[in-house]
């Protein structure tokens, strides 16, 4: 009989809180979002610590972030971003995830605006890495920001996707932790600025052949 396996220690949130300071700096420091756009969260057992509404990314204190829970109920802290309910309905339909992060950077939100696209696969697989941290990647229909209706529709579409578009918005990004949801946000990003670079030229994406090769080496 297999002897029974000790359980994950939970993660130390003064160190994610840590974590989350120091990502948002990264990301405002190379200019993946500006002012006081874009939001990050981590899960922390039933919690989930959110960046607070109007602060910018360049300016987290580990002491002023939000708590809400699986619901998006404001627990703890200061008022969580208006966007908070968008991360809760990512964590709820993905058990693994363990961070996700809403960037409006220039190239991805370049492509969200963009008319004639597939909205249910946005980019070409130009690259491996896309294939291996983003692809597929749906485009859902334009939302105000902080418009709650669009909860329903990015809890199904998060489902099946671990990154999406919000039409003239910007990209949303599910990990394991912060450092993979970042990983994905800033492939998506740069694969959107390939593809913009790219868009009057004939290209050679990878094939189908090699795309369901990667997708079986690197499952989602």
């Amino acid at each position: 009989m297999r002897p029974p396996q000790p359980r994950p220690a939970a993660p130390d949130e003064a160190g994610v809180r840590d974590d989350i300071v120091r990502l948002g700096a990264s990301i405002f420091a190379r200019g993946l979002t500006f002012g006081r756009t874009g939001n990050l969260s981590a899960r922390v057992g039933h919690r989930i610590l959110v960046t607070p509404t109007g602060v910018s990314l360049g300016g987290l204190d580990p002491d002023g972030l939000a708590a809400i829970d699986l619901d998006g109920r404001h627990v703890s802290g200061p008022k969580p971003s208006k966007e908070a309910f968008l991360h809760a309905a990512v964590y709820r339909s993905r058990p693994d995830a363990g961070a996700v992060v809403h960037l409006h950077s220039t190239h991805a939100v370049a492509v969200s605006c963009l008319d004639g696209l597939d909205p249910t696969d946005v980019l070409p697989p130009v690259t491996a890495y896309y294939v291996m941290r983003v692809a597929p990647l749906p485009l859902l229909p334009y939302h105000a920001p902080g418009d709650t209706s669009l909860e329903s529709l990015a809890e199904e579409t998060a489902r099946r996707h671990r990154c999406f578009l919000v039409a003239n918005h910007g990209s949303v990004a599910a990990g394991a932790d912060l450092a993979a949801a970042a990983d994905a946000a800033e492939e998506l990003e740069e694969t959107a600025r390939l593809f913009l670079l790219l868009r009057d030229r004939p290209i050679n994406p990878l094939t189908a052949d090699q795309v369901s090769d990667l997708r079986r080496r690197y499952p989602l």
